[in-house]
């Protein structure tokens, strides 16, 4: 499936490096991608995009993890157009946000209250800044190479961040007990908080479930310490267990953060917290001016609902099994060594052997002419809307993908 002779998607990038620095910004920039992927989409529904030169896809990104039920979902646009016609950016909420409020403490175990706000980078921090008031500490306990926003306490970049900005933080390697005890015994009485995600997901390594060892001992580690468990859930959370995504291994935290499937590609995002941090979570100053904003309430209402349902974890897990035994099959057919790693729900396959990606990107870039969108470096995500004919449809793409890997050799 190749671009045209004429190719609208490259003449938007042309026009756009002229009014924003680098063409677009951050993870969404497809200049990082194998040559070939579509920077602009027209469209999009169910698992399928359709980019601005007419090509179609099966979607294995669901727009970075925010898709969960699938593009355009009848039931959460209905939702959310029943609530812009009664009003979405005013001077106050609509009591969706109580209603809202009242789902997610009703869903998620560890919840006794929740506040609710844009971005999932305004999640963590938030979850950062209550543990700090709560304690009247300083020192974060973060893991190495975790991702847990695109602010200067946590950003991936060092460009424009000070030495200031990061000078409570203490670094220890995730899954390793000792590794974390060390960095305990260094924050000492002034820590406040560990944060961690769900599963090492990493971008450009393979992804590593948590144990539940290592989930128990931060636990314990945190209240030994007086200290709050923080679990970044941006990524996963509604993907594994509608709970949260340590439900399965008995660990609860204090404190979670909540964006991307939260309302199925509406803009919002979710601190959850136990009582303990109840008072701490109204003295911190919390706000932004489309924060109120009720039409993404409205379809997180939707969203949850429907998930809880049909049972969505169970369903996109069902999926990406199915996607993983396929491609597992077709790896050993063709001969090559592959590496799938992390649940089935957010997979990643990687070949042996591929240290500069020659192979990923090979087997990306062919599976994307024949149809299918998958990623060489991220983990990617399956929705509800993936079906077996989907999965089977994309596994054909996969096949031509093997096969120009075998040509490099």
């Amino acid at each position: 499936m190749p671009l045209p002779n004429h190719s609208l998607d490259a003449e938007l990038r042309a026009r756009a490096r002229l009014v924003i620095p680098g063409g677009l910004w951050g993870h969404l920039n497809a200049a990082r991608l194998p040559e070939g992927y579509p920077q602009y989409f027209a469209s999009a529904e169910g698992c399928r995009l359709r980019d601005v030169d007419g090509r179609e896809f099966i979607d294995f990104m669901c727009s970075w993890g925010p898709v969960v039920l699938g593009h355009h979902h009848p039931v959460v646009e209905a939702a959310a157009r029943e609530q812009a016609a009664l009003g979405d950016c005013m001077n106050g909420p609509a009591p969706v946000l109580v209603e809202l409020a009242e789902l997610l403490v009703g869903l998620i175990p560890h919840a006794d209250w929740c506040l609710l706000a844009k971005n999932g980078t305004d999640a963590t921090t938030a979850c950062v800044t209550i543990a700090r008031a709560a304690t009247g500490r300083r020192k974060l306990l973060v893991a190495r190479g975790s991702y847990h926003g695109a602010v200067p306490w946590c950003s991936p970049s060092v460009a424009g961040v000070t030495a200031e900005d990061r000078a409570h933080l203490i670094s220890f390697d995730y899954n390793d007990a000792a590794s974390l005890d060390a960095a305990l015994a260094e924050a000492g009485s002034d820590l406040a908080a560990v944060i961690v995600t769900p599963f090492r997901h990493d971008f450009g390594r393979d992804q590593e479930l948590a144990t539940a060892s290592f989930a128990r001992h931060l636990r314990e580690a945190c209240d030994a310490a007086g200290a709050a468990l923080i679990l970044d859930d941006v990524r996963a959370g509604f993907r594994l267990h509608l709970g949260g995504s340590w439900e399965p291994l008995g660990v609860r935290p204090d404190l979670a953060a909540y964006s991307k499937a939260i309302a199925n590609g509406h803009p919002l995002a979710a601190i959850t917290g136990a009582e303990r941090f109840r008072e701490a979570a109204t003295e911190v100053y919390t706000t932004g001016s489309f924060w109120c904003g009720a039409v993404p309430m409205a379809a997180a209402v939707a969203t949850l609902r429907e998930l809880r349902r049909i049972d969505g974890p169970a369903r996109m897990r069902a999926m990406g099994e199915r996607l993983r035994d396929g491609l597992d099959h077709l790896a050993r057919r063709h001969g090559l060594a592959v590496r799938q790693t992390g649940p089935a729900q957010m997979p990643l396959m990687t070949f042996a052997d591929d240290a500069d990606w020659r192979k990923g990107d090979g087997f990306c870039a062919e599976a994307l002419r024949h149809g299918a969108y998958f990623h060489p470096r991220h983990n990617m995500f399956l929705s509800c809307a993936h079906g077996e004919a989907d999965i089977d449809r994309a596994l054909e793409a996969a096949d031509a993908g093997f096969r120009a890997v075998r040509r490099m050799d």
